[in-house]
């Protein structure tokens, strides 16, 4: 198959308009409402579960094995733990992130009698008032609060603006794109990945493309937090690809250009089949690629794993710097990023033994290599050894 062009003016202006909506774990409904809108206007139906995930279908030449692929719209994010003696606020985060890079972050609170504007800071923030001792403060959540841009400075004052605890506490993306195609922001994971995968079903459209088998794109709302995609497959997918970020840093493999085919996470490597298959088609269709190995990361595809899902899974990334912090990107990986979906989506089901969940005897099962000799012994009759 030709690879697909991207129409990465698209992908630009929805990953823009992403940044633009408010989504911390726990208050997803506007991005959610946001997705489903635009999958109305790239011609989709979609359907949505009780707590807001998204799935939608491209009906395929069968309907089995299905596949699926998933990003997730929550972001980082704070919740109310206190409110303090002093008018401010204390706070835990959503996700895993340090509170290092939450010092100076513009913030809105979402609370019963609207939303406030304000600024996380260390207790001692002001040089002209505690000189050094800004510099050797610790760091933790416990040594930073959230500043109101209101009238609070007693805890009363916090309460009679409607301000209490769990309260949710969105972080403000402050996004910048240069020229130059670099990408820079808070919670480009993993909104830059949900516009690849609307750039990638926009990229099927215009080449009107029939998938072999359906396909269904899932968009999580709690991944941030482990749950992922937990649920709302269907019972005919038998694999799923993650779009998440990868971690470009040192002592790892991920890069700002071309697509990150993870191998494994900390859950464990992932499906030997499917991986391959994936660098194959990036090969085939002169996308540019590296493979990674992380260490402490898990996706959508874990969280699938670990409820107990009997699917193949995969995980394909952009490059991120500074990933939980004020991450930056390049439109280069995440017009690859979309190559490898569409490549995926149009590319023939290999092992079909996979439209059922279980079968009898080893017809069709696969191989993995061996030594020679163990692979001579291992080998099934030649009838019983294509998949």
């Amino acid at each position: 198959m030709q690879r697909l062009t991207i129409d990465t003016a698209y992908l630009r202006d929805r990953l823009a308009e992403l940044l633009g909506i408010p989504s911390p774990t726990g208050y997803t409904d506007s991005i959610v409402r946001h997705v489903s809108r635009e999958l109305e206007r790239l011609g989709l139906t979609y359907e949505i579960t009780r707590r807001g995930v998204v799935r939608t279908k491209i009906s395929g030449r069968r309907r089995k094995p299905a596949r699926a692929l998933v990003g997730h719209l929550d972001t980082l994010g704070a919740q109310v733990k206190q409110l303090k003696d002093n008018g401010r606020i204390e706070l835990v985060p959503i996700g895993n992130w340090s509170a290092r890079f939450a010092e100076g972050a513009r913030a809105t609170i979402f609370s019963e009698k609207g939303t406030y504007r304000g600024t996380i800071l260390p207790p001692k923030a002001s040089g002209h008032a505690f000189n050094d001792e800004v510099d050797t403060a610790p760091v933790g959540w416990q040594h930073v609060e959230l500043r109101v841009d209101a009238m609070s400075r007693t805890r009363t004052d916090l309460l009679r603006l409607g301000i209490d605890v769990g309260d949710i506490v969105a972080i403000d993306p402050q996004p910048e794109f240069l020229e130059n195609g670099f990408i820079v922001s808070r919670h480009l994971d993993n909104k830059a990945g949900t516009a690849a995968m609307l750039a990638a079903i926009k990229a099927l459209a215009d080449a009107q493309l029939e998938p072999e088998v359906d396909t269904y794109w899932l968009f999580t709302i709690a991944e941030e937090v482990g749950v992922g995609a937990s649920s709302a497959f269907g019972e005919d997918v038998a694999a799923v690809v993650s779009i998440d970020n990868g971690v470009t840093a040192p002592g790892q493999n991920s890069d700002e250009f071309g697509v990150t085919i993870a191998m494994a996470d900390q859950t464990g490597p992932f499906d030997y089949h499917l991986t391959r298959k994936l660098v194959r088609l990036a090969r085939e269709n002169d996308i540019r690629f590296q493979k990674d190995v992380f260490r402490y990361y898990r996706s959508d595809s874990a969280a699938a794993l670990v409820a107990g899902h009997d699917v193949r899974t995969a995980l394909i990334t952009f490059g991120i710097d500074a990933s939980h912090g004020y991450e930056r990107i390049h439109m280069h990986a995440l017009r690859s990023l979309a190559e490898l979906m569409t490549a995926y989506v149009a590319s023939p089901v290999e092992i079909t033994r996979d439209v059922n969940e279980i079968t009898t005897g080893l017809r069709g099962f696969t191989h993995q290599p061996m030594s020679r000799a163990e692979q001579k012994a291992a080998l099934p009759p030649a009838d019983d050894a294509g998949v």
